[in-house]
């Protein structure tokens, strides 16, 4: 996030030229049940009894289960090896990587549209995001050149797999199999792993990569010691390079927007929570075109 100059925040300005806005988080409870054995949120209105005065209260709100901010608090290179030398016991007192560090001064670049359902519905017109498709660095190139865009230092990549708007359209079983705590036994479409993904992401100069997706890499993951670190690449993306990630955002709307126009640039505003020690985030994002 240290890439987000103000500079830069001023030249990402540039991509707000019709005035369109898009708002990236989807419902609170729209992920029923939540994924991978969190609990899902729940809403009550309270009545003041006065015929003209409510409050609400949200119980059990986890701040990833729906559209997401990963902090860098929330997975290691490894254990007790945390992003710039944190600690385990840092991280859990609230002293290092938290969200309120992005927080004070909110989320604020350019936004790249990397529309790859449109890539791969494109190449043969047969392609289900709720599937294990790994989306390699030949795929991300090939999606970049058809949005016309070159990458700028601090840039937030907007990966399109068209997952969410998938799971929106899914059967409730479809829904209830996500909701397991195996997260080796799911699959979707999203970021292949190894080192020439993290290679490239690196070169890119990202500041963030966001995704529709529950994990921005493709599931299922590998977390286990025997492919460690690269099984699971939030370890190498996150605990290595210090980049934010953003799980299973809005992104329908806008890039079919970005599809009909052939802009894929916006100005990209978020506002995470200021939690002191929060490990995630609700997203808070908007797109401005």
């Amino acid at each position: 996030m240290n890439l987000q100059t103000s500079d830069r925040v001023l030249e990402a300005s540039g991509a707000v030229v019709s005035g369109e806005v898009f708002a990236l988080s989807a419902e609170v409870g729209l992920i029923n049940p939540a994924m991978f054995g969190r609990r899902r949120p729940r809403h009550l209105v309270v009545d003041e009894g006065t015929g003209c005065d409510f409050d609400d209260v949200l119980d059990d709100f986890n701040p990833q289960a729906s559209s997401q901010w990963d902090s860098l608090a929330h997975v290691g290179y490894a254990r007790d090896m945390f992003y710039n030398g944190a600690t385990a016991a840092e991280v859990a007192a609230g002293r290092r990587n938290t969200i309120d560090h992005w927080a004070r001064r909110g989320i604020v670049g350019r936004g790249v549209v990397i529309d790859v359902e449109a890539l791969y519905l494109g190449r043969d017109g047969v392609y289900d995001p709720g599937e294990t498709t790994r989306v390699t660095v030949e795929d991300l190139e090939a999606a970049r050149v058809a949005a016309g865009v070159e990458w700028r230092t601090g840039d937030v990549m907007i990966l399109h797999t068209g997952f969410l708007g998938w799971y929106v359209d899914a059967d409730q079983g479809v829904r209830d199999r996500y909701a397991s705590p195996d997260m080796t036994a799911l699959t979707s479409a999203g970021l292949d792993r190894g080192p020439t993904m993290l290679e490239y992401l690196w070169d890119a100069g990202l500041s963030a990569v966001v995704a529709d997706n529950p994990g921005v890499e493709a599931m299922p993951f590998d977390a286990g010691q025997d492919a460690w670190p690269f099984g699971f690449l939030h370890h190498c993306l996150i605990g290595q390079l210090g980049m934010a990630l953003g799980e299973l955002w809005w992104l329908r709307d806008l890039a079919h927007v970005c599809r009909r126009d052939g802009r894929h640039e916006t100005l990209l505003v978020s506002a995470p929570l200021h939690v002191a020690g929060g490990i995630g985030s609700p997203a808070n994002a908007i797109a401005l075109r």
